[in-house]
């Protein structure tokens, strides 16, 4: 069974728009993976739709209601279980979450399905997170107007991983961050532009060299910029 990924937020339709576009629109038609957008103000329980209120304690902006959330979490799972699927791990975004990495991304690909929660305002009800979180997770030390980007790329960075939506494994394998090293420098037609030639090993044909000139490039773009990376790098890797 393929995998599914669900997103509860106010922006159902934006969000589906681009989980329908390019790579995974064309995966989700051949039925490799699966992908639903549900709105969350369908489940309030009042006449205005109002999905948000004053916090406890004071202070600016509005905070999400926790039982419109959780009504929209129990009917995305209620569908898991009429497909037959096992629950699916449930993901807050959140700026106070996990950070976000690659690695992440991989245990989260392993998944059978995942339900990712976009908050809005100055966030949701702690209590709703309490009660379904298996994590929360945050895609950087910055802040959104809301979850939605934040939960399409871990939905675009998990499906990519999902076998079939890319041609090869290798298409992810050699790219940054997968083994902890940045991508080596990549180059295509023509051979030379504005001044700038392509650097002669990967016109010679020989595999070998342009293998260890990739990993150079590669070792030495990581020290260069990301060195904290370059830092927890094998040693036995650092010499290549």
């Amino acid at each position: 069974m393929s995998m599914r990924i669900d997103i509860a937020t106010l922006f159902p339709d934006m969000c589906q728009q681009v989980l329908d576009e390019s790579i995974l629109g064309r995966a989700a038609r051949k039925g490799l993976i699966e992908t639903h957008c549900h709105q969350i103000r369908d489940y309030t329980l009042n006449r205005q739709k109002q999905v948000d209120d004053y916090p406890y304690g004071g202070g600016c902006g509005m905070v999400m209601n926790a039982q419109p959330i959780y009504d929209c979490c129990q009917a995305i799972l209620a569908q898991f279980g009429e497909q037959g699927r096992p629950r699916p791990h449930i993901v807050f975004m959140t700026a106070a979450g996990q950070p976000y990495t690659e690695q992440v991304a991989k245990e989260l690909a392993a998944e059978d399905g995942l339900i990712l929660v976009c908050g809005h305002y100055e966030g949701m009800d702690e209590r709703v997170i309490e009660e379904l979180a298996d994590r929360e997770i945050s895609i950087g030390d910055y802040v959104l107007t809301g979850g939605e980007l934040a939960a399409l790329v871990v939905a675009d960075s998990v499906l990519r991983l999902q076998p079939g939506v890319l041609a090869e494994p290798q298409g992810y394998q050699e790219e940054s961050h997968w083994n902890g090293l940045l991508e080596y420098p990549q180059y295509t037609r023509p051979e030379e532009w504005r001044g700038r030639k392509v650097p002669e090993v990967l016109l010679s044909g020989h595999h070998g060299n342009i293998d260890a000139w990739r990993a150079k490039m590669s070792l030495e773009r990581t020290k260069q910029r990301r060195p904290d990376l370059y830092e927890k790098l094998p040693d036995a890797l650092k010499k290549v």
